[in-house]
Formats: structure tokens, C-alpha cells, sequence
């Protein structure tokens, strides 16, 4: 009797076990069917290769140079908005009529020089408008340029070097000087081409215009070739390492030469050579067979290399006298003899 009822106990459990299973089955599949109801069906993308080839045929490759330019500068066209624009790390700071525009012209050819083309003039007259506004007058550069302004009057303004030193007291200072009685003649000759009606050039030196007289050194062009003055002014807020003087003279008889200084003060490569220049016998200068944005060669422009006015023998004595003891000062200071006196 008791084997019976463990039969009949064993049988029920099982038949309860498979009633529970199907139940919950049957509850499972209902609920996943309803569930996927309510998710919205993903339908494959089917990609047409005529799609394809019509979206590839609107990618293109734009290059840095055209098929119709052979100057390399025309790279940096694709960078002037691209690029960034960055204060000076060297400055050209004079002398006026010294050859500071030849120097500049010369030096720019390097592909890792960028310069401002026209002087900004910011540490004499618009040093008010700030530092952004000076970055802005900047060219744009790429990684490893140096960027070069150029402006004679920052040598003998008297603020300026404190405004350089403020802007960054490692700037490097390039000083373009020449023989300060040619000079001299030269700054007349070329305010002289706008004003027909000035005075002869002996007139203007003396005081009342005679000979006999005392120099006038409130003349501007016979102040500017006292460079020691001047030069003082910037000692007291940068080292004398920090200079480069580079002559007047020698840039145009021997501007490679020259140009071989700069590089080495500028931790430039050597590529600017003798091989980049051809000398103009009709302007007296040295031109440059390809210069930035010309495929061609290139002079200085019409203003370069004047005719200056002949000047009495007894007059030019007399500059050389009055100049003497400066130039000597300037010597000693430099190190470096020009030869001037």
C-alpha cells in the first residue's frame, strides 16, 4: 500500500512540473512577441556603386602650387590665412638711407624669413595701438620662420628701445649704417625729389647757410649720422650681442658677404650667395636674379640708387672733420673700424 501512494505521489509531481514549464513557456514567448511589436524594424542599407562613384568624383586635391607657377614663394599663398602671424623675433631698426631696404629686399629671398613688406612703424608712432594690432601687420608663417620688420626711424627714437626690450628682451637688432657724410647727401637728395624749391645741400648744413659757420646738427640729416648717440640709448636696454651692424657699403659692393653675417646671426642655413645676385651697372646697386614674389629678376625700385648732387670738396672736408670724433666713438663701441674717417 505504501509503494502505491509513492507511485501516485512520484507521477503527480512530475505531471505539475511539466504543467508549470509549458505554462511558463507559453508566458515567455508571448511577452517577447509583444515586445517586439513595439521596436521598429531595422532594414538593411543596399548601397548603389553608382552612388559611390558619384560622391568620389566631388573629392579633389588641391595643390600648393598651380601648374602655371614657378616661384616657390607662391607656397605660402595656400598658408596666408592658414598660417600664424607672430611678433618680430628681429628687427631692422635703421639707419635711414643707410640700405636698410636693400638689406631687407636681400635677406627676405631665405625661405625661412617672412618680413613685413611696408614699415609699421609701431615703436615710434603706434605704439598706442598695442601689441595685437602689430601682430596683426605681420605675415603669416609657418613652423621654423622667423619673422623680420623693418623700420630706420626705431634707431633713433628715443622711446623705443625700452618698448623693444618690453616687447621681448631677446629680439635680435639689426643696424644698417653707412658713411655718415654720404648719408648724409643721400637723405637730402631724396627729400630734395619732393621738394624741387629746397635749398642747395651747402646751404643747408651750415648755420645761416655759410661755410664759414658752425655745422647745424639740428639738421636732420646731419644729426641721424651721429650713430654713437643713439647707439648708447640701445646699450643701456640690450647687449652688444644682440647686434649686428652690417655696412652700407660692403652690401652693395659685396652683398653675399654681407648676407653670409646676417644668416649666421640669425642661426639661419647658408642658401642665400653670390649666385643669387647680379650687379646693375646703370643703378649702381646690386640686383637679385629671383626674389620673393618675383620669378624674374629684381632691382630695388626707382628710388633706389639717385644721382646725388655734386657737393664742394671744402664742404665735404668739412663733414668729415665734424664727423670724425663720432664715427671713432662709434668704433670703439662697436668694434668694428668702418673706415669712414
Amino acid at each position: 500500500m505504501e509503494v502505491i501512494v509513492s507511485r501516485k505521489i512520484i507521477l503527480a509531481l512530475f505531471l505539475l512540473t511539466i504543467i508549470s514549464f509549458y505554462i511558463t513557456f507559453t508566458f515567455n514567448s508571448c511577452l517577447v512577441k509583444s515586445i517586439s511589436k513595439s521596436i521598429p524594424r531595422w532594414n538593411p542599407i543596399v548601397i548603389d556603386q553608382n552612388s559611390l562613384d558619384h560622391y568620389a568624383t566631388n573629392v579633389r586635391l588641391v595643390p600648393l602650387l598651380e601648374s602655371n607657377e614657378t616661384d616657390i614663394s607662391s607656397k605660402y599663398k595656400y598658408f596666408q590665412d592658414q598660417g600664424m602671424r607672430q611678433l618680430p623675433s628681429a628687427l631692422i631698426i635703421g639707419v635711414k638711407k643707410g640700405g636698410t631696404r636693400a638689406l631687407l629686399e636681400f635677406i627676405r629671398i631665405h625661405p625661412d624669413v617672412r618680413a613685413a613688406g611696408s614699415e609699421i612703424h609701431f615703436f615710434d608712432k603706434n605704439y598706442i595701438k598695442g601689441f595685437q594690432w602689430y601682430r596683426s601687420h605681420m605675415p603669416s608663417t609657418l613652423e621654423g620662420q622667423q619673422t623680420i620688420e623693418k623700420t630706420p626711424s626705431y634707431f633713433i627714437t628715443k622711446e623705443a628701445p625700452k618698448r623693444v626690450n618690453h616687447m621681448n628682451p631677446s629680439t635680435k637688432l639689426l643696424v644698417v649704417v653707412r658713411n655718415p657724410v654720404t648719408r648724409a647727401i643721400s637723405d637730402y637728395t631724396q627729400a630734395a625729389s619732393k621738394r624741387p624749391e629746397m635749398d642747395k645741400f651747402e646751404s643747408l648744413v651750415f648755420i645761416n647757410g655759410t661755410i664759414g659757420n658752425l655745422i647745424d646738427t639740428s639738421w636732420g640729416p646731419i644729426k641721424l649720422g651721429m650713430y654713437a648717440r643713439y647707439l648708447s640709448r640701445w646699450l643701456k636696454y640690450f647687449p652688444l650681442s644682440q647686434f649686428l651692424f652690417v655696412s652700407g657699403e660692403r652690401l652693395i659692393y659685396d652683398p653675399a658677404a654681407e648676407l653670409h653675417r646676417v644668416q649666421n646671426f640669425l642661426g639661419l642655413k647658408q642658401v642665400i650667395n653670390e649666385k643669387h645676385f647680379y650687379f646693375n651697372a646703370t643703378k649702381g646697386f646690386p640686383c637679385l636674379f629671383k626674389s620673393e614674389g618675383h620669378s624674374a629678376p629684381h632691382c630695388l625700385g626707382k628710388t633706389k640708387g639717385r644721382n646725388h648732387p655734386k657737393v664742394e670738396r671744402a664742404v665735404l672736408q668739412r663733414l668729415k672733420d665734424f664727423y670724425r670724433p663720432f664715427n671713432n666713438r662709434f668704433y670703439q663701441m662697436t668694434g668694428i673700424n668702418f673706415g669712414w674717417s
